[in-house]
């Protein structure tokens, strides 16, 4: 406790506070920006901080990592545009919330979702970082392609009655994962002569033309001068949520922001899976809301996730020296940078800088809340007013400029029109996005553990039946993937006995 408290003290230093202010300032805008986000900022900020003292340096880059992806749903909200990877699933019913003129409302309920999922994190992170990192290190390559089953597993609890969209959906994703090079020979495949694909599908400019490109082509169709001189959304006044609401989403942020914290603490997990796995839970317990029509849980459920994933990356991090993610990562350069050396020896030899950077996870999603709250109103009150000829060249310089900046590559941006096309495609179809996302990532992270552990195995599938967790994670798997089957069972005998009856 007294670690605690000495952390506490040195984030409250003047400067190492506005530090931490400023980051989570940048963390905002960038998240805002479709195309930019944490890794991009972290690897620009991380060389600038070489001269700073760690003090004011690591503040810096925690607000940054605190925010980024909670300023993501800001325009997934706004613009149906997610700003970040981590904000795809707030789409679904954010976008729709604005529609019906709820966006304070929508917006109200990302950010106390974020900070909720950001604050339940950081406590995690400052008060069981050392014992919740040695049970991630128990997951192998059998674990981890379980792991990636139950993530699978999602498609069919979010599929509602269009089981066999999202699985037709699910499968083209996983053609789409195939690209790039081969895990088990290392030769490439399917990627037509194209050296940038060599690395797969890139994975930015697939999820802005999705989004962004998609918007563009379906606002063009319902343009007209008469609907642009009338186009006003009401104004927007409140934005957090009463006291009811929360009561009611209270439920939805414990169940998030846990499975966030589990999927944060495992390296490699990833932020995608948290989410789908969130709203999943979410559309299962509350079978009575039709999901992806503006329901507040939609909004709250990933939105919860994604922030809970932020600071538990951490947790196998700064105990073990083993990075949760990218963003964390980059976290080892900028601490390598000040001399200082991820993993136990960090709170023994720097105690002081190891608590503060615990500390300062927690402070700063705290001031990412009213931060957060006058961005989202400021950006509300000047998007949603801007006739939509103009809102459409002002998403389209975003989406080219976004799409570009990953890498500096011209194909980034044939990738955004080709899978905007696609999008367009999907959505005059009534064919689900999201199974086609979930897919192009969980893909690799399936195949290449399927292979590793088919090599530990010797070629024997029961390596995944025996061992605890593997077989633990695969029972749930199937009990998600059945549940939509029982009860589509259940349906048609109620059905047949009421016709009897």
């Amino acid at each position: 406790m007294n670690e605690i408290l000495l952390g506490f003290s040195q984030i409250f230093q003047p400067l190492s506070f506005l530090a931490l202010a400023f980051g989570v300032l940048i963390g905002l805008i960038v998240g805002a920006l479709p195309g930019l986000n944490d890794n991009i900022t972290l690897a620009v900020l991380i060389p600038i901080t070489f001269g700073m003292e760690p003090e004011i340096a690591l503040p810096i880059l925690v607000g940054v990592y605190v925010s980024a992806c909670y300023g993501g749903s800001i325009p997934a909200i706004l613009l149906n545009i997610p700003g970040t990877a981590s904000s795809v699933v707030t789409t679904i019913d954010g976008y729709q919330m604005t529609l019906k003129g709820e966006a304070g409302k929508a917006l109200g309920i990302s950010t106390t979702s974020s900070v909720f999922g950001g604050i339940f994190s950081s406590l995690l992170l400052m008060f069981l970082a050392p014992f919740l990192a040695k049970q991630a290190l128990r997951f192998g390559p059998p674990e981890y392609f379980a792991l990636a089953i139950l993530g699978f597993s999602t498609v069919a609890g979010m599929a509602g009655k269009s089981l066999t969209k999202n699985l037709l959906v699910c499968v083209i994703g996983l053609i789409f994962a195939t690209v790039g090079m081969s895990p088990q020979t290392g030769y490439p495949r399917f990627y037509f002569g194209i050296d940038y694909l060599l690395d797969g599908i890139p994975f930015i400019p697939m999820l802005i033309g999705l989004f962004g490109v998609t918007t563009i082509l379906e606002l063009s169709e319902t343009i007209s001068k008469e609907k642009i001189s009338k186009y006003v959304l009401p104004k927007i006044n409140k934005v957090l949520p009463d006291f009811k609401m929360v009561k009611r989403l209270l439920p939805t942020w414990l169940i998030s922001g846990s499975i966030g914290n589990v999927i944060g603490i495992l390296p490699g997990a990833g932020m995608i899976m948290a989410i789908y796995m969130s709203y999943d839970q979410a559309v299962r317990r509350n079978k009575d809301k039709e999901f992806g029509t503006g329901v507040p849980e939609g909004v709250a459920a990933p939105e919860a996730a994604n922030n809970a994933v932020v600071a538990s990356s951490m947790i196998p991090l700064l105990s073990l020296g083993v990075p949760g993610n990218s963003a964390a990562a980059l976290f080892i350069g900028a601490l390598m940078i000040q001399g200082l050396r991820p993993g136990p020896s960090l709170f023994k030899d720097y105690p002081d800088i190891a608590y503060m950077i615990l500390v300062a996870f927690f402070v700063g999603n705290i001031l990412m809340g009213p931060m957060g709250i006058m961005l989202g109103k400021f950006l509300s009150s000047t998007l949603l007013r801007v006739p939509r000829q103009v809102l459409s060249g002002v998403i389209i310089a975003l989406c080219v400029t976004g799409a570009f900046a990953m890498g500096n590559s011209v194909f980034n941006i044939w990738v955004m029109i080709f899978f905007g096309i696609i999008g367009y495609v999907f959505n005059k179809l009534k064919l689900p996005h999201s199974p086609l996302i979930l897919a192009i990532v969980l893909g690799p992270m399936m195949e290449l553990n399927y292979l590793q552990s088919m090599v530990l195995s010797k070629g024997s599938p029961m390596i995944f039946v025996t061992r605890p967790i593997s077989l633990g994670l695969l029972i749930i798997a199937l009990f998600f993937f059945a549940t939509p089957f029982i009860n589509s069972l259940k349906d048609n005998l109620k059905r047949k006995n009421s016709l009897s009856g």
